[in-house]
């Protein structure tokens, strides 16, 4: 009787332990799916974000260049009236002030960030795919191997699909589009 009662014992941890896996394991692929939405909404809330602050630093930018521009076609010219002179001194004097608030009239280094950005974001979003897809194997091992394929039939686990995206969605997002609207 102490023989059944240990192999029965026996079995039921075994059960328990293959049981607890499974769990664990498909925990894990619920976990690594969230952190691919988790990347998804950082590239939707971010990119159009960084795009907004490029463009806008680009209208400041090509508004200060054009200002300056002006006004050197104007004082060599020679034409200026005194008051003329006087008023595109002030106008200098607006425009340093600006100056002095954004030194670095570069916007190439303002691209240069977006596309690091864009880049480490898509980084992140493959990470987060390829720790999805880990889970899943491993998952799926577990669902298809014995013994744990026995418990697994028992509390109707079934595979998961691997993380595969649909055909329209494997293009980049169109970033020119992004600056052009």
């Amino acid at each position: 009787m102490a023989i059944y009662l240990g192999i029965i014992a026996f079995i039921l941890i075994i059960f328990i332990a293959v049981y607890n896996s499974l769990i664990g394991k498909k925990n894990m692929v619920e976990n690594a799916y969230s952190s691919i939405d988790v990347m998804l909404k950082k590239r939707f809330d971010l990119i159009p974000n960084l795009v907004a602050t490029v463009k806008g630093y680009m209208v400041h930018e090509n508004e200060t260049l054009t200002k300056v521009t002006e006004m050197r076609a104007k004082a060599m010219s020679g034409t200026l009236t005194s008051d003329q002179a006087v008023e595109l001194d002030n106008m200098l004097g607006r425009i340093m002030v600006s100056v002095e608030k954004y030194p670095d009239l570069k916007a190439s280094s303002n691209f240069l960030q977006l596309q690091g950005s864009l880049n480490e974001i898509e980084e992140q979003l493959s990470a987060s795919r390829r720790a999805f897809n880990a889970a899943v194997l491993d998952y799926n091992n577990a669902i298809e191997m014995f013994p744990s394929n026995l418990v697994a039939n028992m509390i109707n686990y079934k595979t998961r699909q691997m993380f595969e995206i649909a055909s329209t969605e494997r293009n980049n997002p169109d970033v020119g589009n992004l600056f052009r609207n």
